[in-house]
């Protein structure tokens, strides 16, 4: 009828949630694409020292798996972080943008340090929300797989025999070690992403970064908090694996793990969650740096 409509302001919560649902499927696509190497990862720190390892390195594993249980095993587990994956990015995303957008100064522009600071707040809330629960029960199929009777036919079956045997508190096995682990995750990340788009932008805050430049920056922050967390990530997979009734405490199975096994044993799966986690965090920024530019461009978010 020729009306122009006018650009309508968005609440800060209407933005916060297009943010999260992009997040949330550009986290679904990526673990689909990236999971083999969360499975590998998982199971070589699940194999603990002994003479000899099950494994001897990542091919092994991944030869091991496809012999006993087609390509189709390397995707075991992949349920618990799908279904999760949309409600863990929805947590991050909404706490760091709640955090950052009180933490900005008045020009508008989020310190590194402040970044560090939100990344972590984030990190935390998505542990005890989502994180825990989802990887306690990822964690147990892929362990459960290598048992000689499986006992888990599929996720919701694994789920309720958890929450039977072990109740609710069952499936938040290893909280400390979670939350530690992505505390630091999201701190690292967030601190990265921060003081290299700060860096990049200069004297100009409105500057735009290509995609390529989000995804580049994403690689470096995930590879970042790889090597910065990976004992933490080692410690929290022990403590969530069917052998988990070992250890009376995260610390006790760190020196456990120490005594045992040695140094060497904290970066078990390094490699491969190098891999996934350089792709996951790449997709995800990217992803998010754009709904934020084609929001901007529809509506008045700022």
């Amino acid at each position: 009828n020729g009306t122009v409509l006018e650009p309508r302001l968005m609440t800060f919560h209407e933005i916060c949630l297009d943010f999260l649902f992009a997040g949330g499927i550009a986290g679904g696509i990526e673990i689909c694409i990236t999971f083999p190497t969360e499975y590998v990862k998982t199971q070589l720190q699940l194999d603990e020292k002994a003479s000899p390892p099950k494994y001897k390195g990542i091919g092994d594993c991944v030869k091991q798996t496809v012999q006993s249980h087609g390509v189709k095993g390397l995707y075991r587990g992949l349920s618990s972080l799908l279904y999760g994956s949309i409600p863990k990015s929805a947590v991050r995303f909404g706490v760091f943008e709640f955090l950052s957008n009180h933490a900005k100064d008045e020009s508008g522009r989020l310190d590194s340090t402040r970044g560090l600071l939100c990344g972590l707040g984030a990190g935390v809330m998505e542990a005890v929300l989502v994180v825990c629960p989802m990887e306690t029960v990822k964690v147990k199929f892929i362990h459960d797989q290598t048992s000689a009777k499986p006992k888990y036919k599929g996720f919701f079956h694994g789920v309720r025999e958890i929450i039977r045997e072990r109740g609710l508190r069952g499936t938040y096995q290893g909280l400390t070690a979670t939350v530690l682990k992505q505390g630091s995750n999201q701190a690292i990340r967030f601190f990265v992403m921060t003081s290299l788009k700060n860096w990049y932008k200069g004297d100009n805050p409105n500057k735009t970064i290509n995609p390529l430049v989000t995804g580049m920056f994403g690689a470096i922050a995930g590879a970042a908090s790889v090597f910065g967390n990976t004992p933490l990530d080692v410690i929290k997979t022990r403590m969530q694996g069917l052998e988990a009734h070992k250890y009376k405490s995260t610390v006790d199975c760190a020196i456990k793990i120490l005594r045992h096994e040695g140094p060497a044993a904290f970066y078990k799966g390094t490699v491969p969650r190098l891999g996934r986690v350089c792709l996951d965090v790449a997709i995800v920024f990217i992803i998010y740096e754009e709904v934020v530019k084609i929001l901007n461009t529809v509506w008045k978010t700022e």
